[in-house]
């Protein structure tokens, strides 16, 4: 890891130029944190089940699982990390929790990622905020109208999402980007939940990546919906058509992830990624065009 030398002082938010420990504690006021002292945290699997099953919410999901402590790997990795730092970030506090969805409560667009990034995510403490990853996708979600600016450096900087909404498959950074198998099964549960609370409106989903494929047909099938057997393979641009709970049916779209390795190589492109958006919108209410959204 590029990083300096730990360190306990608190230090001030990019932002809003308030001051934070690393990692962040709940209710200490950083943006858009939902979370407080009192929200229980989940200590086991068992624990995510149950708190993420008895959210009511949106917003109640998103603060019990930004303190959740279920994986020991994941917390230890997530929180040395936010000591730790990149040298870059030196001067900023670190998020250092799990990463909650993002984006709008009745979003039409559901986009399903893998994790936070250790200096992303991690470090700002919003999906795809502050690395290069972001920046591909949050520029692709401007271009095709549903965010309002094409960049986004940290939490509290104006970033919206309408009409969409980005999700994680695991809300923590793992180690080399690669959570377990249990790790991933034990995160599943918060992701099932927000699916379920976001299905009323839901047309289409996006899958950044095989991981997030998998993912996605996982807990859809968990919540009763009758997806393809066998699963599609996945593939860029690879569609399938599930049906929900209430006989709705719902498109679902792979997309290769915006990672720098595929980014940067050409194996994703800015026309790609703005084709696979382009099939997903196509199934949503009309939104304005991206200029009049800007």
């Amino acid at each position: 890891m590029d990083g300096t030398s730990s360190s306990a002082r608190s230090l001030p938010h990019p932002v809003t130029g308030a001051v934070f420990a690393s990692p962040v504690p709940p209710g200490a006021g950083w943006p858009d944190d939902v979370a407080t002292a009192r929200t229980p945290r989940a200590r086991d699997a068992a624990a995510v089940e149950r708190l993420a099953a008895t959210s009511r919410t949106l917003t109640q999901l998103d603060a019990r699982s930004s303190v959740c402590r279920a994986c020991p790997r994941l917390v230890a990795w997530r929180e040395d990390v936010a000591h730790t730092k990149r040298r870059a970030f030196a001067a900023e506090p670190y998020w250092g929790r799990p990463a909650p969805g993002l984006g709008d409560p009745a979003a039409h667009l559901v986009i399903v990622g893998l994790a936070p990034a250790a200096h992303g995510a991690n470090r700002t403490g919003r999906l795809f905020t502050g690395d290069r990853s972001g920046d591909w996708i949050v520029a692709a979600l401007h271009r095709a109208g549903y965010a309002n600016q094409p960049t986004t450096e940290a939490a509290g900087d104006g970033l919206e999402l309408r009409g969409a909404r980005i999700v994680a498959a695991v809300r923590c950074a793992p180690p080399d980007n690669a959570p377990t198998p249990d790790e991933r099964a034990t995160c599943a549960g918060w992701l099932r939940r927000e699916l379920q609370l976001l299905a009323p409106t839901t047309t289409a989903l996006l899958a950044l990546g095989q991981v997030a494929w998998q993912a996605t047909f996982a807990a859809l099938k968990d919540l009763g919906w009758s997806v393809p057997r066998p699963r599609p393979a996945f593939g860029h641009g690879a569609r399938a058509s599930v049906r929900a709970p209430d006989g709705r049916e719902v498109l679902v779209v792979a997309s290769y992830h915006v990672s720098q390795q595929n980014t940067f190589t050409g194996r994703l492109t800015e026309a790609m990624l703005d084709d696979v958006l382009a099939v997903c919108r196509a199934t949503g209410p009309g939104w304005a065009d991206a200029e009049t959204r800007s």
